[in-house]
């Protein structure tokens, strides 16, 4: 009974209808009471909670209460009838009208391009496609109309009748016999004169084998292709092989279709323009943004992670690309549309910008027709500037003249407005975050781009980040090989981020300024208790000069900032705390390194010998002693600094000493080596720098990476000069000095990167000899790796028949190493290793030949082949297949470049 009752009590009067309505109400006023007070996420959470529990019915009165209330006034019918109606109206359109339709939308320009659509209107007339298109492609029975009628071969009369007949009596028999006779003779007559024409053209050019045609349809060109039996017997001379690989190169397709796997050629830039006129409205234009990353850019994996939301990111390869490759990797990435704003993020100065490797543009190059033409087509993908468009350059062009000028002509060139920042940040990229160039708009570029706090954290520890990142690049990018470069680099930067939890510091200001006075006063405690365990008698001494010596140089700095002399003095100040900054990395070089090992080696503890330190660190302690000169020179010119007085006399003083800097470069590799070579073979010096490396005391840099300072820092004074310079009036007295200093930096510092180039250029050729099993000496004058592109070898069944009838058989796997005088062909296996998630490859050496003897044919696609290529050199040749159409592409994109510019020398 007492179940009974609770079950049957007030709280739930079922017998009672007034008080079971009564307690709904109340319960209902709860629930509202409850549903104001939560916020919009409860709310939501709620709603999708009631509405799983609703039956059919009880949904089917919410959607009629919706409807009732929002009626819409008009509606696209595609987006409400199913699919197959929408298509069997549009089926009733002729191909004119369809093409029409395609502009109004994107969604009816996907609908119009069906395959249902355009297959009958070209099975109508015969036109089959030559290939099966894949699964996801659409729009190829659409490609394949608009070639086969662009392409249309009219009938003769003759034809014509036979097809159609005729509105006229028709002919006698003896008529008609005589009419066939007189079309034969012309017909042999017009075979005559061909004949001749072949023969007067072998007297020109050697007679070749016919080859393939070139893969466009829509016009179909012959390329020669020389056999190695045809190339013995005429024993070609030098002249006339060139003129071969010229027109070999020459019938290489320019540019492949992005739109589809398909070999047809894109639209003209006139259609182009008509197919996607409705992209240009400001509307849509206004929510496209682009931004291209070079791969050269220090740890851009964190620059690629901080990219906002929304906006087209494209990672291109700084070596291996030429200019034709980059536009077409950009047209892929826009498909068609135009942006309203592109950022470039590249290497560069104030003055060029290092856009590929062999393209630093600049003011002397800008106008060469291969970089205009870039320029040109690159503007054409941008909204002009009367509706807002505008191109970035994350390079400091607008602190100098040369760079300004730079901007100038661009913008003239493109009709777009180009725009740079102005500042000078030496020894990071905080550049970026300074003013830029004539900004119309109200954000700043970088915010239009990337997330403020991460980019920023990125600038400031760009080298602390490269070095992590590549181990990390190590072990994670073969586990990301089949992704796309952009996508590989965003996974990379984001695991970055969340391991190393740095943006959190970054968005509490008063954490890291607490940080920053921590780190400073261990710095300061480290780097007093080093000094004075290795030289206890001069530590106070030395100690207390440095003090005082920072102090001053401190105070003059914060004089500087307050004084309202204009953007002179800002440089000035910029120059007067790199320079400080400099002499401190290298004044940590003589404190804690080599300071205690001559210490060690007065005490009869040695770690070193004698030698070998002087080898070490004799020239980086001449630097020191020369740049603290320079720096003194600096502070007494600076304590009274005003708009008349100037730099440029100290500088060219400065220069006039740097024999000391070339006696340092020539001697790095010697450096370098002794210090492996010690560390090696002294356990003591090995645990000595296992000690001091990567301390607070050294800014958690190595030895060998404070010896890198000195050639970095000529970088930093041209651009200073260059920024001086920009700043100071052509009237005033500093403004020759400062011309004279910038011409002789200039001078050295294009001898250091010659040198650090060589290097750079041996190592890489060290480093492929070394994997390249069986490989010849690769070591010669200013030869350099351009690209290396892994292929599958194929063989043709039978030769017989035509091309686009032939069948291959993969028979092995070959890598192709691009440099810029040959080819080198090497087989490639791959190991795998079990519980192992990659594989390794070896590389068995095949052959090498020169790229002025190298002949390139292309290979159309068909029904049995796909991206596949020849390449044939004196005795040998390949035919070739990449994975990808891309890979294809960029690859003969580059060799054709690379050949070129073989010929050219």
């Amino acid at each position: 009974m007492e179940c009974f009752h609770t079950r049957f009590s007030a709280w739930t009067p079922f017998s009672n209808k007034s008080l079971n309505r009564e307690l709904f109400q109340e319960r209902v006023a709860l629930i509202s009471h409850w549903f104001d007070l939560w916020t919009n996420k409860q709310r939501q959470e709620f709603l999708f909670t009631i509405f799983l529990r609703c039956t059919k019915s009880q949904l089917r009165i919410v959607q009629e209460w919706f409807s009732e209330r929002m009626q819409m006034a008009k509606v696209d019918f595609s987006t409400v009838l199913p699919r197959f109606i929408s298509l069997y109206i549009f089926s009733f359109l002729n191909p004119k009208d369809l093409c029409a339709a395609a502009q109004v939308s994107w969604a009816w320009k996907f609908l119009t391009e069906q395959d249902c659509l355009w297959m009958p209107k070209c099975i109508r007339f015969g036109w089959f496609l030559p290939y099966t298109p894949t699964d996801n492609e659409y729009g190829a029975w659409k490609h394949h109309y608009i070639a086969c009628v662009s392409n249309l071969d009219w009938p003769i009369p003759r034809e014509a009748t036979a097809m159609y007949g005729t509105l006229n009596e028709p002919k006698r028999e003896d008529e008609e016999l005589q009419e066939r006779q007189r079309e034969k003779r012309l017909r042999k007559i017009i075979w005559e004169k061909i004949a001749l024409r072949k023969k007067e053209l072998f007297k020109v050019r050697p007679p070749w084998a016919s080859g393939t045609c070139c893969s466009r349809l829509l016009k179909s060109k012959c390329q020669p292709r020389l056999s190695q039996t045809v190339r013995d017997r005429v024993g070609l001379h030098e002249a006339l092989e060139k003129q071969l690989v010229l027109a070999s190169l020459e019938a290489l397709p320019k540019r492949s279709n992005v739109s589809g796997s398909h070999s047809y050629p894109l639209l003209s830039k006139k259609t182009w323009h008509g197919v996607h006129k409705n992209d240009d409205s400001g509307s849509y234009a206004s929510q496209l943004h682009i931004i291209l990353i070079s791969s050269r850019i220090p740890a851009y994996e964190i620059v690629v992670d901080s990219i906002k939301a929304g906006i087209i990111s494209l990672v291109y390869e700084h070596c291996g690309l030429t200019l034709e490759s980059l536009l077409y990797l950009i047209e892929k990435a826009l498909d068609g549309r135009k942006a309203q704003s592109m950022g470039i993020f590249s290497e560069g100065d104030s003055r060029e910008i290092n856009l590929l490797q062999g393209y630093k543009i600049g003011i002397k190059n800008l106008l060469r027709p291969e970089v205009r033409d870039f320029w040109e087509k690159l503007g054409s993908y941008v909204a002009p500037e009367q509706e807002g468009g505008h191109v970035d350059l994350f390079v400091p062009l607008g602190a100098s003249e040369a760079g300004i000028e730079v901007l100038s002509q661009l913008s003239q060139l493109t009709g777009t407005f180009f725009t740079a920042p102005t500042g000078i940040a030496t020894g990071s990229y905080q550049h970026i975050l300074s003013d830029w160039l004539g900004r119309p708009w109200e954000r700043d570029p970088f915010g239009i781009y990337f997330s403020e706090s991460k980019l920023q954290m990125w600038s400031s520890l760009t080298d602390f980040l490269e070095d992590t990142l590549k181990s990390v690049r190590k072990q994670l990018s073969p586990l990301f090989k089949e992704l796309q470069k952009n996508i590989s680099a965003k996974m990379i930067g984001q695991f970055m981020f969340d391991h190393m939890s740095v943006a959190n510091i970054l968005n509490n200001q008063e954490i890291a300024q607490a940080l920053a006075d921590g780190l400073m006063e261990l710095s300061k405690d480290n780097s007093e208790r080093n000094v004075r365990e290795d030289n206890p008698q001069d530590a106070k001494s030395s100690l207390s000069k440095n003090d005082l010596n920072f102090e001053t140089l401190v105070k003059l700095e914060r004089k500087l900032q307050m004084d309202s002399a204009g953007k002179r003095t800002g440089v000035v100040r910029e120059l007067l705390r790199s320079e400080r900054k400099y002499v401190q990395m290298l004044e940590t070089v003589r404190e804690v390194y080599a300071a205690p090992l001559q210490a060690a080696l007065s005490s009869n503890r040695a770690i070193l010998s004698a030698a070998n330190i002087r080898i070490i660190f004799s020239d980086v302690l001449r630097i020191l002693s020369l740049n603290r000169q320079f720096l003194d020179h600096l502070r007494d010119r600076l304590q009274e600094w005003g708009p008349a007085h100037g730099v440029g006399e100290i500088f060219l003083k400065f220069g006039s000493q740097l024999n000391i800097y070339t006696n340092f470069f020539n001697n790095y590799p010697v450096v370098l080596k002794t210090m492996e070579k010690c560390r090696e073979t002294i356990p003591a010096f090995r645990a000595f720098l296992k000690r001091h490396d990567k301390t607070i005391a050294t800014k958690m840099l190595s030895l060998p990476e404070l010896l890198l300072y000195p050639s970095r820092r000529f970088e930093e004074y041209i651009n200073l000069l260059y920024a001086l310079r920009l700043h100071t009036p052509a009237e005033h007295v500093d403004r020759g000095h400062l011309t004279a200093a910038i011409d002789q930096v200039k001078n050295y510092k294009r001898y250091i990167d010659q040198m650090k180039q060589n290097i750079g250029m041996r190592d890489q050729l060290s480093d492929i000899q070394r994997i390249v099993r069986g490989c010849p000496t690769l070591s010669e004058e200013n030869r350099y790796l351009i690209r290396v592109q892994d292929v599958a070898q194929l063989h043709c069944c039978d030769e017989a028949v035509s091309f686009s009838l032939r069948t291959y058989e993969h028979t092995r796997d070959l890598s192709l190493f691009l440099f810029n005088d040959a080819l080198l062909v090497s087989s490639r296996g791959t190991s795998h290793t079990p519980f192992e998630r990659t594989s390794k490859s070896t590389y068995q050496f095949i052959a090498s030949v020169a790229l002025h003897r190298l002949l390139v044919e292309d290979i159309p696609d068909s029904k049995y082949i796909r991206n596949a290529f020849i390449v044939q050199g004196p005795k040998r040749e390949w035919v070739c297949a990449t994975e990808a159409g891309d890979d294809k592409f960029l690859w003969l994109s580059a060799l054709q470049h690379a050949i070129k510019s073989s010929l050219d020398k």
